[in-house]
């Protein structure tokens, strides 16, 4: 049993991703779930059946009065992160909100600002992070075994992974008007904000990109889902310090698989899925592979609160303790969100589009809660 003072925390929305948090909680002995909220009044009763939850409520507001509640997860679609996040934070709430950061760079900025304005924690779920292969690479990369950094490459694969027309998932996922994007909003955000979060988060120079929906789907499913959205995205990012990032993030593609992310140095390069680690010694050419479970028993049983950095929600409540710093995950995923929406912006214009041209253009597309 934990000596550490529980966090005492309130979940609004107990769709898909709300069941996913709230299963994660459960493994966090210092995470109290205490009350939940959701328009779907029968379904957040079911919930809290399964979590032993005994507060429920229909209308955020309620739960946001409470002043015995710490933080909020917010788990609700991209469209309504920027709102709901900013009532909580000025309910007086830290927040742990559901990636992506938002709908809009306009938005997620609003998010940020507002949190900095009011002093408190927020913070973006961001799970790729916490992956003992971004572990590996960011030990090598912070202790000089690369060199001088420079180019980074992120990819992601689904062979046919679009919600709902590929058979999972709900219609909200493919919609503009709930979600804003698609591959790119979706699973990107883990890929991009991984690269960024392993460069140290380098300021955005210039974005281009193409934004794809090819790969034929079931017509039915196509009708009723409305699906709107992008399932493949390009890119290319020029980023500060002589940096450059391309971009690859696939829902559905003719392809068995894209292999995983890299980032490469002047005296070596590091993939992160599957991890290897590529050096050369004068004319020999060396290949490394890592034992990741014993890195995860040495940064548990070496190094100090090693738990606090199993999980985006694990640090999280670690965060709010006091135990260790928050990472930067909101600026981490401002970024994300700054590349991504550049890249949509690209796709439109035909054209290179600089950062300035994003934050300048970029408008809201929150909903009403």
């Amino acid at each position: 049993m934990s000596e550490r003072k529980p966090v005492r925390i309130g979940v609004i929305g107990v769709g898909q991703i709300g069941k996913y948090h709230l299963d994660n909680y459960r493994k966090i002995p210092d995470a109290e779930i205490v009350a939940i909220c959701d328009i779907n009044e029968p379904e957040a009763h079911r919930v809290a059946g399964i979590h032993n939850i005994s507060d429920i409520y229909t209308d955020f507001r309620d739960l946001l009065k409470r002043d015995d509640i710490e933080a909020v997860d917010v788990c609700l679609h991209n469209n309504l992160h920027m709102p709901m996040t900013v009532a909580a934070l000025e309910a007086g709430k830290n927040v742990y909100c559901e990636k992506p950061m938002a709908g809009s760079y306009r938005d997620a900025e609003t998010m940020f600002k507002r949190a900095k304005e009011l002093g408190r924690k927020l913070s973006i779920q961001l799970a790729s992070l916490f992956y003992e292969e971004t572990k590996a690479a960011k030990y090598l990369i912070d202790n000089g075994h690369l060199g001088k950094v420079y180019h980074a490459r992120s990819t992601g694969h689904r062979r046919r992974g679009r919600p709902f027309v590929d058979g999972y998932g709900s219609t909200f996922f493919v919609q503009k008007e709930h979600a804003s994007g698609g591959a790119l909003y979706d699973m990107g955000v883990y890929h991009i904000s991984r690269m960024l979060y392993l460069l140290g988060n380098p300021d955005v120079m210039t974005i281009t990109g193409r934004i794809y929906q090819e790969t034929p789907m079931d017509e039915k499913r196509k009708q009723i889902s409305g699906y709107n959205v992008d399932e493949l995205g390009v890119g290319f990012v020029r980023l500060a310090d002589n940096i450059s990032l391309d971009i690859i993030e696939a829902w559905a593609i003719h392809l068995d698989t894209i292999e995983g992310s890299t980032i490469v140095g002047s005296e070596g390069g590091v993939r992160i899925d599957p991890f290897g680690y590529f050096r050369s010694a004068g004319d020999l050419d060396l290949d490394s592979t890592a034992d990741m479970e014993r890195l995860k028993w040495r940064l548990h049983n070496v190094g100090e609160n090693g738990d606090a950095y199993d999980s985006g929600q694990e640090h999280w409540v670690a965060a709010l303790q006091g135990r260790v710093p928050l990472l930067p995950t909101a600026e981490i995923a401002l970024n994300t969100m700054l590349i991504s929406e550049g890249m949509y912006m690209a796709d439109q214009l035909g054209r290179e589009v600089t950062a300035a041209e994003v934050r300048e253009k970029s408008k809201s597309t929150a909903l009403k809660l």
